[in-house]
């Protein structure tokens, strides 16, 4: 990373944090750190590009967020021969009964769920996604997770354990910050 470039960079702790009361820095070198910076300036892009991407889902499919993770969830239950309820949706999204309601009266006037008598429980209902709502998920969603996949299944095996290493450690440092904000 040349100098011009560090020195605009908001992600940097050098600029940040240049008496490290925050980030520590001993022990890396000046290329060790703008490497770091590398990484968290391409995690930025990343986020952006994704949340990019899953507004432009949403706006194809004129959905919300919930609704598409609905949908998603729906989508896997009957890829899998599961019959899927209003209450294994409600615990899926973590949501209340009335929300869920409310969700699937909104999913079934846009014309992307039905619903049906359950096949093993009479007494409940069973909610499928309809052929179109299905067609549109895998134009969509699906073609962007396929590419997602080509680029991880692209690195060796050592790398894809690398990223996972990565990954598993900046979960564990936002368990951290939950835990000590509570």
């Amino acid at each position: 990373m040349s100098d011009d470039a560090t020195a605009f960079s908001m992600l940097d702790p050098r600029i940040m944090d240049p008496d490290g009361e925050i980030v520590d820095r001993s022990g890396l070198s000046a290329e060790d750190v703008d490497e770091v910076v590398a990484v968290l300036e391409a995690m930025n892009e990343w986020r952006d590009t994704e949340r990019s991407m899953s507004e432009a889902s949403r706006r194809y499919m004129r959905l919300g967020d919930t609704d598409m993770r609905a949908l998603r969830f729906l989508i896997a239950q009957e890829r899998n021969g599961q019959a899927s309820t209003p209450g294994s949706i409600a615990a899926h999204l973590g949501v209340t009964a009335a929300a869920t309601t409310k969700l699937l009266d909104r999913l079934a006037a846009g014309g992307h769920v039905t619903r049906a008598p359950h096949p093993d429980d009479r007494r409940s209902t069973s909610i499928h996604v309809t052929a179109e709502t299905r067609q549109s998920a895998r134009a969509s969603v699906g073609r962007s997770h396929a590419r997602r996949f080509d680029a991880i299944a692209q690195l060796s095996s050592a790398d894809r354990a690398a990223v996972l290493r990565f990954f598993r450690g900046l979960i564990d440092t936002a368990e951290w910050v939950q835990h000590d904000e509570e």
